[in-house]
């Protein structure tokens, strides 16, 4: 039995995320992954993008400075291969090329010719199902994983595999930036934001449908903080936020909560990271507007969060094994 270490990083609309991982080649363990280091720093590359079509010269220093700072920590730590994807907003960008001219020179030094790739919304999805469940038991199949994202959210349904998929072009910063402008929201954005998350999800329930799913699993910063905040933690515990189940009772209790908030009432809660105040009402909405589908369609009333996700994922995708 030996090990390759890999490094994943993910970089989204809101943050950009980085794990280095041993992935554990031959044995009985063979495929699995034994975490070095995690960590996620909000950029918010893709602000204005919904707006512009373009990304914002300070986004990309923003985003720059933090993969920099990956890459050394990553030739520090041996990393052998390296994965960089880049979902909605680099879809979006029409600047893009600056984006990838940028990462590839920075990846570069960790591994040469390492490339940022954009990945569609279907291998997104793909990526974040099989993070998402590994650790799940099967009993608990066919489970539903919500990716909820800065620009996209992706709906995957599956047992063993996937089954269906479909990313939906709303996400917390870009419900934000299109319908919430005032702090706190008035009940018409309120309203108005409601009404293109239920088109969207409308749409995606077209693609993926979740009415003999058994498990509802949320991944991504939105779920993990929303998590947090129903147990009433202080302060952030991924080891206590991973595989919590929530309760939709108390979900939509948090979730009405923060929606009310200004962001500097959200940014006063111990385990809110700074970035994510201002636009974790809108993932708040997104993840309401979810309950009630998959409560009426599937008779599911418990999220369960995961900490594992599309990182893991791209772990697993680039390492033999």
């Amino acid at each position: 039995m030996g090990v390759n270490r890999v490094g994943a990083i993910d970089c989204g609309t809101n943050s950009i995320r980085l794990l280095i991982a041993d992935v554990v080649v031959g044995g009985s363990n063979a495929g699995s992954l034994r975490d070095v280091h995690r960590e996620m720093r909000i950029v918010r590359l893709g602000q204005g993008v919904d707006a512009t079509g373009q990304f914002a010269p300070e986004a990309l220093a923003r985003t720059e400075s933090a993969l920099a700072d990956y890459a050394a920590l990553m030739s520090e730590l041996s990393v052998s291969a390296v994965r960089m994807v880049a979902t909605s907003a680099a879809r979006d960008a029409g600047n893009r090329d600056e984006f990838f001219a940028m990462t590839s020179r920075i990846l570069g030094t960790v591994v040469p010719g390492a490339v940022a790739e954009v990945i569609t919304g279907t291998e997104e999805a793909e990526l974040s199902f099989q993070g998402a469940v590994g650790e799940l038991d099967a009993a608990g199949a066919p489970f539903v994983v919500v990716d909820l994202g800065g620009g996209s959210t992706e709906l995957v349904l599956g047992t063993d595999g996937v089954k269906a998929s479909y990313s939906a072009d709303i996400g917390c910063v870009r419900l934000t930036e299109r319908c919430l402008h005032t702090d706190p929201p008035t009940p018409a954005e309120i309203d108005a934001a409601r009404a293109v998350v239920r088109d969207g999800l409308a749409q995606a329930l077209q693609a993926v449908p979740v009415e003999g799913a058994r498990t509802w699993v949320g991944v991504a910063g939105t779920m993990t903080t929303l998590s947090a905040l129903a147990q009433g933690m202080t302060e952030y515990d991924a080891e206590a936020i991973h595989l919590s189940r929530i309760g939709f009772d108390d979900l939509c209790r948090v979730c009405d909560e923060l929606i009310a908030m200004t962001s500097a009432q959200r940014l006063a809660l111990g385990p809110m990271h700074q970035g994510r105040a201002d636009v974790i009402g809108g993932g708040a909405i997104i993840v309401e507007e979810l309950a009630a589908v998959l409560g009426e369609r599937a008779g599911i009333d418990v999220l369960v969060v995961s900490e594992h996700d599309i990182l893991d994922g791209i772990a697993l995708s680039i390492a033999p094994h």
